[in-house]
């Protein structure tokens, strides 16, 4: 069967869609004229009828493709698997970039003209338009008369060019699928599609190596990976074996070696790099090492829980307020009392920041739907980062993933019906929020939300849910589901709708349960009452005991960071608050190396630390008689008159985390905050924080219960 590369587009457009597609909308997606498309119909309706399908035309609504069900599966299978004689412009230059980065000397033009049965001409105009995509890995293209075509660049660059093609044009799930269906089907014939071209880039068999230690891995790792970070870190992997094994190794600089060595993740990457060393008996340079380290610093995801007394978290924390204050004026719209839009950009925000460090690079395939349907939401908040993060290139994709947690925010509203409804996003924790507070503002019948990634679905019990909604489709799930853009478009608010309607009649939610049909409830109900009940007493129990020991204190003799630091040690161990003075001192100090630790346009240095020789969680302010020179958390010098003193027992809960990390947050909430612990008022202090804790408190009753 032959199909040109404009059917086909056609066809995939219709079989993605469950009711008309207008033809002058076809036309705008495929960017044809309308009367380009009537001419192609007739060759539609001819393969159609192939598959005992047909085309219905409905003058003024649009056309669509009717028939058995299995019949429309079976004509996407052969379309997926279809060996294609015509590209499409973009599929064939994805075709061109992907020989060149594969090959290790140079092409010559006819060869590839010939491969693709196109001109010369038509590949030189190809290659004119990759020189523009490879810049952003500095990568460049040579075309020499009688030499041929190559692509030019440091390993690192040509690695990132091919992880960039394959998340371009492959979304998480077929990605994996395809590879685990290729290695089944061992099929020798080779075919020209597209999918296959992508994973040629890759060994397939290494491929699903380096994804089971992955995965083995990922148990040992303290927070989520997203799910796209997850693939990233996998291809990484794959492509690096197989270019290791040509000979092209990566470099990286040695001084930033030894500073991602003392990173925790540097360990687990040592750990992949020891197994993976062992399972394809080469050895592996230390620089993949480094490398792994990178990836796993910008992949992580702690589902909206990012604890600033950890880490560099209060310099992002810092950033993420002053980008929520700028939205705040812009917008007049209260947006600076909402901890869920704080503590999702902290979590999005730090992972972004080391990747645009880092070159890393990110994907966004919403990015031109949240273009237009948050224009002018996005034009503040990339005005925002630009005046933010100045020191920062931010790219539009970054922009986008922003965009949905401000929009998510002033879309909150919560729902009042009694619903449950399970959430499956494969695009990070901005997509899927940004669907659960449309879906509450759109649904009000839904009462209970929870969001997981795909790799978290098979620990899920989808019987406990009404519906299941995803933004990606799920092939090995048996119950029925919904598909739906993240961003909710209006006809698929509809069809919830519609779809609601039928389950709420069919399951008799609504109605009333006879006496005679009363069920005792599951003894799951009392477990899951009692491990709410444990967390909210551990939350009071934490806001109790930091309460109750802030105070105060005024430092006398000498005025400099270390007196300071050992006064206060000295004072929390004879309150049996530390175990061990010059022991907790040195890991305040370690951190201060880190980073400094004073807040930009403030009077204040927030010295905090996890340690095994603090006891309990305490907050201490003191206060100086005379201001010390200390370094900020942007790396300028400034003066601070009062030092915060934040301290965690190394292994502490959950629960006490996020109440410290709050404490961090309510410091730099605004510039009231700001100047009330300027103020040195003990009082006034432990007011705000208390009414604080409180609106905490309530906040987390809330969420407990619609979990």
């Amino acid at each position: 069967m032959y199909i040109s590369a404009r059917e086909r587009l056609i066809l995939e457009i219709l079989l993605t869609k469950k009711e008309e597609v207008a033809v002058k909308d076809l036309a705008y997606e495929i960017d044809v004229s309308v009367r380009t498309i009537h001419r192609d119909i007739k060759g539609i309706e001819d393969i159609l009828k192939d598959y005992d399908l047909g085309l219905v035309k409905k003058s003024g609504v649009g056309i669509q493709i009717t028939g058995e069900q299995v019949k429309i599966e079976e004509l996407k299978f052969s379309l997926f698997n279809l060996a294609y004689n015509e590209y499409t412009p973009g599929e064939r230059q994805m075709m061109v970039l992907c020989t060149l980065l594969e090959s290790t000397e140079p092409v010559k033009l006819i060869a590839l003209a010939n491969d693709l049965n196109v001109t010369i001409a038509t590949i030189s105009n190809d290659l004119t338009k990759l020189e523009d995509r490879l810049k952003v890995f500095d990568l460049s293209i040579i075309r020499k008369r009688g030499y041929g075509v190559e692509i030019v660049g440091n390993e690192t660059g040509k690695r990132r060019a091919m992880s960039s093609v394959i998340a371009d044009n492959l979304d998480e799930v077929e990605f994996l699928s395809l590879v685990r269906e290729n290695i089944q089907k061992k099929s020798i014939q080779q075919t020209d599609s597209i999918s296959e071209r992508l994973l040629g880039l890759v060994d397939k068999k290494k491929l699903l190596i380096v994804e089971k230690v992955i995965d083995e891995i990922n148990e040992e790792l303290p927070y989520s990976i997203a799910d796209s970070a997850y693939i990233g870190l996998v291809v990484h992997l794959a492509l690096a074996i197989e270019r290791i094994l040509q000979g092209e190794n990566i470099n990286i600089d040695q001084a930033y070696l030894e500073r991602l060595q003392t990173a925790p993740e540097y360990k687990i990457a040592e750990k992949i790099i020891d197994k993976l060393t062992k399972i394809f008996k080469f050895p592996i340079p230390i620089a993949e090492v480094g490398y792994i380290t990178m990836h796993l610093q910008g992949a992580k995801l702690r589902h909206d829980k990012e604890y600033l007394i950890e880490e560099s978290s209060f310099q992002v924390a810092i950033k993420a307020k002053s980008l929520i204050q700028f939205l705040e004026e812009q917008l007049n719209y209260d947006l600076i009392s909402d901890n869920s839009l704080f503590q999702g950009l902290v979590a999005h925000l730090k992972p972004a920041i080391y990747r645009i460090k880092q070159n890393m690079g990110i994907t966004n395939p919403l990015l031109q739907k949240i273009k237009e349907d948050y224009a002018d939401l996005f034009v503040i908040v990339k005005e925002g980062v630009e005046k933010i993060f100045s020191d920062l290139t931010v790219p539009d994709e970054e922009i986008g993933y922003l965009v949905m947690h401000f929009g998510s925010a002033l879309l909150r509203n919560e729902g009042t019906g009694n619903l449950s409804a399970l959430i499956i996003c494969s695009s990070g924790i901005g997509t899927s929020k940004m669907l659960a507070t449309r879906l509450w503002q759109e649904l009000p019948e839904i009462k209970r939300l929870k969001n997981v990634s795909l790799f978290e679905l098979n620990q899920i019990n989808t019987a406990d849910f009404d519906l299941i909604i995803s933004t990606i489709n799920l092939p090995n799930l048996s119950k029925e589901y919904i598909v739906v853009s993240p961003i909710l478009k209006k006809e698929e608010i509809e069809k919830l709708r519609s779809y609601i309607r039928e389950q709420t009649y069919m399951k008799g939610i609504y109605k009333k349960v006879p006496l005679t049909e009363i069920k005792i409830p599951d003894s799951k109900n009392k477990e899951q009452t009692i491990e709410r009940m444990e967390s909210i007493h551990l939350y009071s129990d934490i806001i109790l005991t930091v309460l109750r020991g802030f105070q105060i204190l005024h430092s006398v003799g000498p005025q400099t960071v270390d007196h300071v630091l050992e006064e206060a040690c000295m004072t929390l161990y004879k309150k049996e608050i530390i175990l061990d003075v010059k022991l907790v001192i040195k890991a305040l100090l370690e951190r201060e190396k880190l980073g400094g630790l004073g807040i930009p346009n403030t009077k204040l240095v927030l010295f905090h630390s996890r340690s095994e020789y603090v006891l309990r969680p305490s907050f201490t302010i003191f206060s100086l008689e005379k201001p010390i020179q200390v370094k900020t958390m942007d790396q300028t010098e400034m003066e601070a008159d009062s030092i915060l003193l934040l301290l965690s027992p190394e292994q502490f809960s959950s629960q006490g985390l996020e109440v410290l990390s709050y404490i961090s947050s309510l410091i730099i909430e605004n510039e009231h905050s700001i100047s009330l612990f300027e103020s040195k008022n003990a009082s006034s202090i432990s007011s705000y924080m208390a009414v604080k804790f409180e609106q905490f408190l309530d906040e987390k009753i809330k969420e407990m219960r619609n979990i």
